[in-house]
């Protein structure tokens, strides 16, 4: 079996190990699966990501170790293609898994079945082809550049015959409003202000504004970018180059990542590490906004195959509540924020990727230095749009529940407080549950930045 991911991180796992069953099929690819002791530690509720597909349906299969044990046995079968071929057991299974990341941060053995998912769905694409939902979802980031799109997305959500078309052709939820770009995407400015570096290195910041903050919510894009200029940093703007679609945003390309399209994630990737090359290289921190973006270059862009530039960018890329709160501790943000004009009480609800990485931390610490402002983390697992997931017409009761296990009710009792979630797939979970739409953290300390008057 050819992998498309590079496994050779886990060319030694397991080795020696009683527990380590590894399958007879998938070299290293097997041997990430076969990491899971089987303890069940997926199978807990309460506090934690970890797994939402068996939280709202307490099914064992449908947790990170009942998949591990269905990929284990069609690895294991005398017949190569029981992989290539799952079984329905199998097949639904993994589409009803989120990839969010939780089990690689709550599983004592650190099971990635994100990634694990990624490459299965690349055998699938390879060897069945690509449905023309995926091919539709993976490329949004193309898509999204025809002018004709907002027009046709507020028709969308306006008809309802057109919505129940798009649910019978496509499988594209009627239940669902779909987002609406923005009138006007995010601007990038004159080019000239980035060209000329100003002060030393560690007073510069890359701003890179990922495909769905530049057409969907270029509000929190300014509001960051005023932001760190507002902290004293010079601000370069993350732009395509001149000879590589120079009218086409900068995209991490996790579209196509999810929908198993690892060609064109990659092409997006080398598009990304090019532009951002000479940034690299002038050790600038790059700085970005949507977990599952930023997150993609720490973590996925190492399984694809792009060498030392990969590992170069890895080793640069924060979210921009990790940078702010790096930046206060090496004493080079001095920048103290105000209290918010109105505002008491916040509810916070956390991407998946953040948690599982441990930025919320950050989030919470900035938060606190926000004078009078009383605010909750909710705890909950993931919201259940999860990309695509959410307004899949299968998979859109799925994802309901999800939310209502605890996001939902929190946001029911308390209505007048203010939303913040970072997520782009949260946000418009929120949204679509009936609840404002959730400001992202860049405009909620850009509220509290301290007065020009």
């Amino acid at each position: 079996m050819k992998l498309f991911l590079d496994w050779s991180s886990y060319e030694n796992a397991g080795m020696g190990d009683a527990y380590a069953d590894i399958p007879k099929h998938g070299a290293d690819y097997a041997k990430a699966v076969a990491v899971c002791i089987g303890s069940k530690q997926c199978e807990q509720t309460g506090k934690g990501v970890m797994c939402p597909s068996y939280r709202i349906s307490g099914n064992p299969v449908l947790s990170p170790g009942g998949r591990v044990k269905l990929l284990k046995s069609a690895l294991n079968a005398d017949d190569e293609q029981a992989f290539l071929n799952p079984s329905p057991a199998l097949e639904e299974a993994m589409a009803l898994c989120v990839s969010c990341k939780g089990c690689r941060r709550e599983c004592e053995n650190e099971v990635d079945m994100a990634l694990i998912k990624a490459e299965f769905l690349a055998q699938q694409v390879a060897q069945h082809g690509l449905s023309l939902r995926r091919r539709l979802w993976g490329e949004l980031p193309k898509i999204l550049c025809w002018p004709i799109v907002r027009p046709l997305l507020l028709l969308r959500n306006r008809l309802g015959w057109v919505v129940r078309l798009l649910e019978a052709g496509l499988g594209i939820s009627a239940k669902i409003r779909l987002p609406v770009p923005a009138r006007q995407p995010f601007r990038y400015g004159s080019s000239a202000k980035d060209a000329v570096s100003v002060g030393p290195v560690d007073k510069q910041v890359v701003l890179f504004v990922d495909t769905f903050n530049h057409y969907f919510n270029p509000a929190a894009a300014e509001a960051a970018q005023k932001l760190l200029e507002a902290g004293g940093y010079q601000v370069h703007i993350a732009r395509p180059l001149a000879d590589d679609e120079p009218n086409r945003p900068l995209c991490c390309g996790r579209t196509y990542f999810s929908n198993g399209q690892l060609d064109k994630a990659r092409h997006e990737a080398q598009r990304l590490l090019k532009a951002l090359k000479v940034h690299i290289k002038a050790g600038r921190s790059i700085v970005g906004l949507e977990p599952s973006c930023i997150l993609s270059l720490r973590d996925e862009y190492l399984k694809l195959g792009l060498g030392e530039p990969a590992k170069n960018l890895a080793e640069k890329v924060v979210l921009l509540e990790e940078f702010i709160v790096r930046e206060q501790t090496a004493k080079r943000w001095t920048l103290a924020f105000q209290a918010l004009p109105d505002v008491s009480r916040l509810l916070l609800h956390g991407h998946c990727h953040q948690k599982a990485v441990g930025a919320i931390k950050s989030v919470r610490k900035l938060l606190k230095q926000v004078p009078g402002l009383d605010f909750e983390l909710i705890e909950a697992s993931c919201c259940g749009m999860a990309g695509n997931f959410g307004v899949e017409a299968e998979h859109v009761e799925h994802a309901q529940a999800m939310a209502e296990l605890a996001l939902f009710p929190a946001l029911r009792a308390e209505p007048e407080a203010l939303l913040v979630s970072n997520g782009f797939s949260c946000q418009q979970q929120i949204q679509n549950g009936g609840f404002a739409l959730p400001l992202h953290l860049s405009q909620v300390l850009c509220m509290a930045l301290p007065s020009q008057e």
